[in-house]
């Protein structure tokens, strides 16, 4: 896909160092928050893992933890967490394929696909008392409980699990949601309609239980430090006080499958600085480090140079209404403009430079395929493509239309150094393209981004998202009228018809689904340019030899250290 000569990119590798801060770093927000890297190692058996070892772990996150609390995480660094100190009715495996965990052995279904009886294994919380089929009814109805104020809950329910809906429109009380604690190992979950990656949610995070009593005991203080959280995961959190910039992940002896962990300890720090991180792995504090732009280039040929494809996808998020008033942004011209007019190609092999591609589209490459193995991507093919042509004419349509001959928009960033440098790329690009535009630099931690985006109190945004299931609708669902990440006032009934009809009428006709799917992302990108995509990231690791087993994974956290282990250190 490099077009461009290895001269003319170093040449312009100068002139954006005039300009940049000169580091890079990684994910959520365009290279913002979670853990810095993993291994995809699945083929060792940690049975066989030398005793003799310290197994200790030492990582990096780009981000303070928000919350976690799985009825309100909706980051990465949480979901990241939470994959690895709680675990649901099932997880993902070292394949990425959704088996049973809590859950001991596949659930009964009834023949209309609607009702799920799953039996619990004997497992229990940190503090020795079991996991019961209560903790997941008080956890789910929690999520759904209004005066609890989770954005997932409702998110993943909705349309899902009966009643989640009526719940969400006001019809219908939260202690009405489908799912009921038959007895202590027995849970009964009753659906809206069959749908196919039912047992593919159960692995998510917004699905894992909580504990009743505990939380009760709690009240305000639940989630806001370790010690107010119980685990039931291969590890438990400890030494974070809900603020701190480090905390570490202990061995959960009470986990029921503690004979597969081998770590004992997984030591976190805070690091925003690419180059802050390089060093601590160079000097043997940390035994992986996220590289981009200079620190990629200068580590492409190193034996500790990892690789990895990812399937989430970073786009601007355009506000067409600011605290009840409109934006700019509401002018569709303006959104083309923003949409085609900066480079994509030049922003992943200098500024990122760290294996991602641009992303002319929605839904990722390589993630998502028919009944024939065909990639959803090749539908549509790329869409909004860098034009400054044709970015220039739509700009000037849109400032005519405003009765204005300049605009300034406010872009909304994160503060770590990676993301402050892709910021500044791509206002020098957007201003340089199209004459007239002042973009202004908000630039601002990852918790107080969360916040804005929440009270829709910004212009326009660099965001991410990772796929929730494996299945197109886990992308196209969010910009629904109201939908879970449409914090922007975007609204197209056609847009809603289609993506609805995909997991209602059409949900049992596969290929006129894909086609809904796809006609609806065309609409979504190249029509009403409700948002922007960037880019699809890429990740560049330097990690020590001596790590095994991490699994990365395509939806839900992140990364699971559950078989990872410590081998030929010593």
């Amino acid at each position: 896909m490099k077009n461009s000569k290895f001269a003319w990119l170093l040449s312009l590798m100068l002139v954006v160092a005039l300009f940049l801060a000169a580091c890079g770093g990684d994910k959520e927000e365009g290279t913002e928050t979670t853990t810095d890297t993993t291994d995809k190692e699945k083929d060792a058996t940690t049975e066989e893992v030398a005793t003799d070892e310290e197994q200790v772990l030492n990582l990096i996150m780009t981000a303070e933890i928000p919350t976690m609390d799985s009825a309100l995480v909706t980051d990465a660094v949480g979901f990241d967490l939470l994959n690895n100190v709680n675990e649901g009715l099932y997880r993902l495996n070292q394949d990425n394929v959704a088996e049973p965990a809590i859950s001991e052995g596949e659930p009964t279904v009834s023949e209309d696909g609607l009702v799920y009886t799953f039996k619990l294994r004997d497992a229990k919380w940190s503090d020795g008392s079991p996991v019961t089929a209560n903790d997941f009814e008080f956890a789910w109805k929690r999520a759904m409980n209004p005066d609890t104020a989770s954005e997932y809950g409702p998110y993943m329910m909705d349309g899902v699990i009966k009643n989640a809906t009526a719940i969400m429109e006001g019809s219908a009380e939260y202690t009405e949601l489908g799912v009921k604690a038959v007895d202590e190992k027995t849970l009964e979950v009753t659906l809206e309609k069959p749908t196919p990656y039912f047992l593919s949610l159960m692995s998510f995070g917004t699905f894992l239980p909580q504990k009743e009593e505990f939380v009760t005991a709690q009240g305000e203080n639940y989630a806001k430090n370790s010690e107010a959280l119980l685990y039931n995961g291969p590890f438990t959190l400890a030494n974070w006080d809900g603020t701190g910039l480090s905390w570490q992940l202990l061995k959960n002896e009470e986990y029921w499958d503690k004979d597969t962990v081998k770590l004992t300890e997984i030591n976190y720090d805070v690091v925003k600085e690419p180059g802050t991180a390089v060093n601590l792995y160079t000097e043997g504090q940390k035994d992986r480090a996220g590289l981009t732009g200079e620190f990629a280039m200068q580590y492409a040929a190193d034996p500790e140079l990892i690789n990895e494809s990812e399937t989430s996808v970073f786009y601007f998020k355009y506000n067409q209404e600011r605290l009840g008033e409109k934006t700019p942004l509401a002018n569709v011209n303006i959104r083309e403009a923003m949409s085609k007019g900066f480079n994509k190609q030049d922003l992943v092999d200098v500024v990122l430079a760290n294996g991602s591609v641009p992303a002319n589209y929605l839904v990722p490459k390589d993630f998502t395929f028919d009944e024939d193995a065909n990639d959803f991507r090749d539908v549509n093919g790329d869409m909004a493509e860098f034009n400054a042509e044709e970015a220039k004419a739509a700009f000037d349509k849109g400032l005519s239309e405003l009765g204005v001959s300049e605009l300034e928009i406010e872009l909304l960033n994160g503060d770590t150094e990676s993301a402050k440098k892709m910021g500044e790329y791509l206002k020098n690009q957007l201003e340089t393209n199209l004459p007239g535009l002042t973009v202004k630099l908000k630039e601002v931690p990852f918790n107080v981004r969360l916040d804005l985006d929440t009270n829709q109190d910004y212009e326009m945004q660099i965001a991410g998202w990772g796929p929730d299931y494996q299945d197109p609708y886990t992308f196209m669902n969010l910009w629904l009228t109201g939908g879970g990440n449409n914090q922007m006032s975007y609204s197209n009934p056609e847009y809603d018809k289609l993506v609805t009809s995909s997991v209602n009428e059409l949900a049992q006709d596969p290929e006129a689904r894909w086609q809904a799917l796809a006609d609806a992302e065309k609409l979504l990108i190249d029509e009403d340019f409700g948002i922007g995509p960037i880019y699809q990231r890429g990740l560049m690791f330097l990690q020590k030899p001596y790590v095994k087993g991490i699994v990365a994974h395509p939806f839900g956290g992140d990364y699971s250290y559950k078989w990872a282990y410590i081998e030929g250190k010593n």
